[in-house]
């Protein structure tokens, strides 16, 4: 009888998430947004399976989750613009999957970087900021308004009002070293989204990167032997 009872439970629980899934498609058709695709491992945990097209989503300050949310919108044609982040690097986005030719780098917006930002929200399709300073409510809702006459997604490294989904990594552990010998070969890390669009954070342990430079889910990814050297 338990084993069932559980049968049943998980038969429940499979056709509520394609319910939830469906009406998230749904939601997204009707409210006329489009949603830019991202990487397999990343579409679970995102509202509508991607990136909303005139939504703005708040990101924890790593620099590989968002060269990781960049890569297959790009991938995809889309241009996308980086503003004040001078730290971020062309290799590193290149070995995440970026393609170059459609990015953009605008390491010094001086303090109007908001205005910047929205400039370049007219223009392009994802653009990616990390604030140099607050930012009152009407600039935010007059720069939520560009994005949704223009369909463009904003990234927002750090807290950012009205977004459709908030990105956090909850712990990372590198691997590949034992003993203190070795070299960093991956990384794993635990990817949490909240979402106004559902009550319950959704969870991944992703390897970012991996041994390829891209994103797999831990599950697709076989253990890592330690290796000593010198």
């Amino acid at each position: 009888m338990g084993a069932i009872m559980s049968a049943g439970a998980a038969t429940a629980q499979t056709e509520i998430s394609r319910l939830r899934a469906q009406l998230e498609r749904v939601q997204g058709r009707r409210l006329g947004a489009a949603v830019l695709p991202t990487l397999p491992s990343l579409a679970g945990l995102l509202p509508g399976g991607g990136l909303r097209a005139g939504a703005a989503y708040a990101l924890a300050p790593s620099a590989s989750l968002l060269l990781a949310l960049l890569a297959r919108p790009s991938q995809e044609g889309s241009w996308c613009g980086v503003v004040g982040m001078p730290e971020l690097g062309a290799e590193a986005a290149e070995q995440l999957g970026v393609d170059l030719s459609r990015m953009v780098l605008i390491p010094e917006p001086g303090p109007r970087w908001l205005a910047v930002t929205a400039t370049v929200a007219d223009v392009l399709p994802v653009v990616a900021v990390r604030p140099a300073g607050r930012v009152s409510p009407g600039e935010v809702s007059r720069l939520s308004a560009r994005l949704r006459d223009r369909g463009g997604v904003l990234l927002v490294q750090g807290v950012w009002p009205q977004a459709e989904a908030s990105i956090a990594v909850d712990r990372s552990e590198w691997s590949g070293v034992g003993d203190g010998y070795g070299f960093l070969r991956r990384r794993a890390l635990t990817v949490s989204v909240t979402s106004r669009r559902w009550a319950v954070p959704r969870r991944a342990r992703l390897v970012l990167p991996d041994e390829t430079g891209g994103l797999t889910a831990v599950s697709q990814v076989s253990p890592v032997p330690m290796r000593a050297v010198g």
